[in-house]
């Protein structure tokens, strides 16, 4: 749907252009747009490549496991069906505190391992099991205080504070990952009811 969008914003902008006979500001605003792309993704390589290993740091230093202790008693709550030991707990505790400290690249994998393991207790396999609903809900939705991309950008655009996006960062994932929890007992509950 995007790309039909991005596609008639396209022709609407040539018709336009040639329409007023100035049909090379196309070519110019192409290569000009062009190039700050590349130049915007140049600069967040070493913004991104600074947290990163920041985050590195603290996870070696052991924070993520002491958010992983914090987190377990919830994920007890939120997946009562998963055994108590089972691996699929302790991908899940990983890739919400990865979450948590801003490490996405870190947490990619960890969601990966942790589907794996929660398709091995599905039941029907070509259906997702309420806790793997319940995984992608938080992980999508999931509490972030580090937002180091959204700092790096504004790092770039010479902002005056950039780290002052940090308070309303944590405060919008919070009720993100309220609401996604929420509907997710929500739904939880209509289908128990339903039977299904």
């Amino acid at each position: 749907m995007v790309n039909y969008i991005w596609f008639g914003m396209i022709i609407l902008s040539i018709i336009v252009a040639g329409t007023n006979g100035h049909i090379e500001v196309i070519t110019k605003a192409a290569l000009e747009g062009a190039g700050e792309g590349v130049k915007t993704s140049l600069h967040l390589i070493s913004i991104i490549a600074f947290w990163l290993g920041l985050m590195r740091i603290a996870e070696a230093a052991g924070l993520v496991r002491i958010v992983a202790g914090i987190m377990r008693p919830l994920t007890r709550v939120l997946f009562p069906d998963l055994p108590r030991d089972h691996p699929a707990l302790g991908a899940i505790i990983m890739n919400l505190s990865a979450n948590i400290l801003g490490l996405g690249n870190a947490a990619t994998p960890m969601g990966l391992i942790a589907m794996q393991e929660l398709q091995k207790l599905n039941s029907e396999p070509k259906t997702a099991s309420p806790a793997m609903c319940t995984f992608l809900a938080l992980n999508t939705s999931c509490l972030t205080l580090i937002p180091s991309t959204i700092i790096g950008i504004r790092l770039l655009h010479n902002s005056s504070d950039p780290t002052s996006v940090v308070g309303t960062t944590i405060f919008a994932t919070a009720c993100g990952m309220i609401v996604g929890i929420s509907v997710d007992r929500l739904m939880r509950f209509i289908y128990r009811i339903q039977g299904r």
